[in-house]
């Protein structure tokens, strides 16, 4: 073997692994979304969460993006750590599907047989000219992300069909022949060989369809596979393991752990189960047998089944030993930390749950600051030293976990690959800005009304009155602003915009009769400031509002996205009947409030 045979064979494993990352990674991404929504509802049934597991991973094609996944679930409160238990068993059992799909190899069949279009050197051509039909030529829903898969799984196949080729020249030599009978002498070797393998590709498919390459133009028998095999299911669960840990809370971690101590179990049960029924003679014709692309797939399936239905039952063991071996983290003093903990890195390479966990932080932010403007508001009237101490611990939260899920969603900005999931992100970005904006101006009311009551000057009862109207139309906005973003409600986004506009007309005319009050003498210099900043912060409130009802609306609506600054001219010119009737309706009842009050 020289030079360049060596080069083949890397080139082909090269294009194999790369083929299959793109369409599992695909996969992945299309369908987390769903995925969040059907594992999040997953049940203490541990047979359901079985074949939950098994049917994601069929799906996504890797058992260690399905644990992983499950993992950050964990830590962001989705699933609990007994749900994931289930689907970790399942993930091992879904990850035989790709050697299943690999063992097309096997197909045999003349020039003139249908059966020729499932050969690979078929199929790799086919699925190549239709994935780059679908993704360069078709712009229809998912045509990009299905040619994508396709790309994907010509790519395998060529890489498959280069490794066989490249492979056939070893076997001319009786290297690998020779290779695979010292693993069939040597356990502790095959076994080795198999780990190492599998935690150096970081995929167990990946290595058991590089030995049905081998199989296809080599001797390799059973006794030599069998152990091979055992050694690749624990050098996949370790990389598993690894990205399980980083940065995530213990009961994330023990999903990794759980998982190592899975494939440790099945390894003693499968080498225990060999080795008896090898000794009683049940294996004698199996044991010598030349295995195939087929054979080898049989055997690693039924390995892992067998192993699933007797293991199943003692997850609760293993769920306690990995509390053994992870302890509980010392309970943290930040309020939001669950928040926190939810932003996991694990998550981007499935930027839905990434999302999902931002959305949760950012709702949290968004309720914090509007609990803390109406304690503000309070204020106004009634002054609480412990109030105002809470407020402004409250904002140091805030701003806290607004930095925390700023800083996650940079790291998880390389990770996007689509235009909707950037558009997401931009938005989640500005809302995030906004959230803390709205914070900054709760905390900058309850310092006016710190102030007031230091300096002994109240609000005239008609200040007090117009504040008092003020914040009925700003507990309408709120509230049609926390409903737009929790619930993605364009009805709700759409009547902020009318609000805001009243609320402008009210600040404005609130404006002008302090002034008069005060030039005429019935409010102090001192207080109409202060009247005048509370104000301000008001009418900045509701400009976040409106920001906030902007950016769902173009959530809904991407197509006016860059034209959301024309989208508002608009409704301000008067050029939309539904926002003029809105507008109307509710300027007639708060300035009625306000003549009524006067």
């Amino acid at each position: 073997m020289n030079f360049f045979d060596i080069v083949a064979l890397l080139g082909g494993l090269a294009m194999f692994l790369y083929g299959m990352k793109l369409m599992g990674q695909t996969l992945e991404e299309d369908s987390s979304g769903a995925l969040k929504k059907f594992m999040g509802k997953i049940t203490n049934n541990a047979f359901k969460a079985f074949l939950l597991g098994v049917a994601v991973t069929a799906i996504i094609q890797s058992s260690t993006a399905t644990i992983v996944l499950t993992s950050g679930l964990v830590a962001a409160g989705i699933l609990s750590l007994r749900q994931s238990l289930g689907i970790i068993i399942g993930a091992n059992v879904g990850t035989t599907v790709t050697g299943q799909i690999i063992r097309l190899l096997d197909v045999n069949a003349g020039s003139t047989s249908i059966l020729r279009l499932f050969q690979p050197a078929t199929l790799a051509p086919l699925a190549l000219i239709l994935g780059i039909l679908l993704f360069m030529f078709i712009k229809r829903g998912n045509s990009k992300s299905s040619g994508k898969v396709l790309i994907g799984f010509g790519i395998l196949f060529t890489g498959l069909i280069n490794m066989t080729a490249a492979v056939s020249v070893l076997s001319e030599n009786g290297i690998i022949d020779s290779l695979f009978q010292a693993m069939g002498d040597n356990m502790l070797l095959g076994y080795l060989i198999g780990a190492g393998v599998a935690f150096i590709l970081q995929s167990s498919s990946a290595t058991i369809g590089i030995l049905q390459a081998f199989s296809m133009s080599s001797i390799i028998p059973f006794k030599s596979i069998y152990i091979v095999l055992v050694g690749v299911y624990l050098g996949d669960c370790v990389t598993t393991f690894m990205v399980c840990a980083i940065g995530a809370k213990s009961d994330a971690k023990r999903v990794g752990i759980i998982n190592i101590l899975y494939n440790l179990c099945k390894t003693v049960l499968i080498i225990l189960a060999v080795t008896i029924l090898h000794l009683t003679g049940v294996l004698n014709n199996l044991w010598n047998m030349t295995m195939t692309p087929g054979t080898i797939a049989n055997v690693n399936t039924v390995f892992n089944l067998c192993c699933a239905i007797l293991l199943l039952p003692t997850i609760g063991i293993l769920e306690k030993l990995s509390r053994k071996i992870v302890k509980d983290e010392p309970v943290s003093v930040f309020k939001y930390d669950e928040e926190v903990k939810g932003l996991n890195p694990v998550l981007f390479n499935s930027p839905a749950l990434a999302f999902n966990s931002c959305f949760t932080a950012l709702k949290t932010v968004f309720s914090a600051a509007c609990i803390n403007t109406n304690k503000a508001l309070d204020l106004i009237t009634k002054f609480d030293p412990k109030i105002m101490d809470d407020i402004r611990q409250e904002e140091d939260n805030i701003d806290l976990l607004t930095d925390e899920v700023s800083g996650y969603m940079t790291e998880l900005s390389p990770h996007l690959s689509t235009d909707n999931q950037i558009r997401i992100l931009f938005q989640y970005n500005k809302l995030a800005t906004n959230f803390e904006r709205l914070g900054d101006h709760a905390m900058n009311i309850a310092e006016a009304a710190e102030k007031i009551s230091k300096d002994g000057s109240p609000f005239s009862p008609v200040a007090l009155t117009e504040l008092a109207v003020t914040r009925k139309l700003l507990d309408q906005l709120l509230d049609k602003a926390q409903t737009a973003f929790e619930k993605r409600d364009l009805e709700a986004a759409e009547s902020i915009e009318p609000l805001e506009e009243v609320m402008d007309d009210l600040v404005n005319t609130l404006h002008d009769n302090h002034l008069a009050r005060v030039r005429d003498g019935k409010c102090s210099a001192h207080t109409g400031i202060a009247f005048l900043d509370i104000l301000s912060n008001l009418e900045r409130i509701s400009d976040i509002c409106s920001n906030i009802g902007i950016a769902v609306i173009t959530r809904v609506k991407p197509e006016i996205a860059t034209l959301a600054h024309n989208y508002i001219s608009s409704l301000h010119q008067g050029n939309n009947t539904s926002f003029e009737s809105e507008y109307n309706a509710a300027h007639d009842l708060y300035f009625g409030m306000l003549n009524q009050a006067q």
